[in-house]
């Protein structure tokens, strides 16, 4: 099976499909908002409204270009629940010392596990070290936290 990025990379067969007057409207101003294309606007609604039904408690926020998987109810991104989870070393101890609950990890985990590579990513991001932000971006001083 094809792993969600080359799923992503790959095109489908076109079709075609017809919106009521108000939904084309709609599609139109967020392509026009945003934009880009109304298949690509398409293709972004749907692809959440997918993950959202599959994951029930899921939600997505953020600006058009870096949409972010949240867990409803913790305020955190799947990915930050996946780091605390490696960080305190189970899912016991993570909720014991947070405001999580099981269902917030598990439901992490499992959102984790069906788009492993797009959570490893924003987890090793975020565990940059300043030398590694530095040699990314030359001009950005760090300063000492107080």
């Amino acid at each position: 099976m094809a792993s969600p990025a080359t799923r992503k990379a790959r095109k489908g067969e076109p079709f075609s499909v017809r919106f009521t007057l108000p939904t084309d409207h709609a599609v139109q101003e967020e392509a026009n908002r945003t934009h880009r294309s109304k298949s690509a606007v398409v293709e972004t609604l749907t692809e959440e409204a997918i993950r959202v039904r599959r994951f029930a408690g899921i939600g997505f926020r953020g600006d058009d270009h870096a949409r972010e998987p949240w867990v409803i109810g913790s305020n955190l991104d799947v990915w930050e629940i996946v780091q605390m989870l490696e960080d305190f070393g189970s899912v016991e101890r993570l909720v014991e010392d947070t405001q999580l609950s099981e269902r917030h990890v598990r439901l992490a985990l499992a959102y984790r596990d069906a788009y492993p590579d797009e959570i490893a990513q924003k987890v090793a991001q975020n565990r940059l070290t300043s030398e590694e932000w530095h040699e990314l971006y030359p001009f950005v001083e760090f300063f000492p936290a107080t």
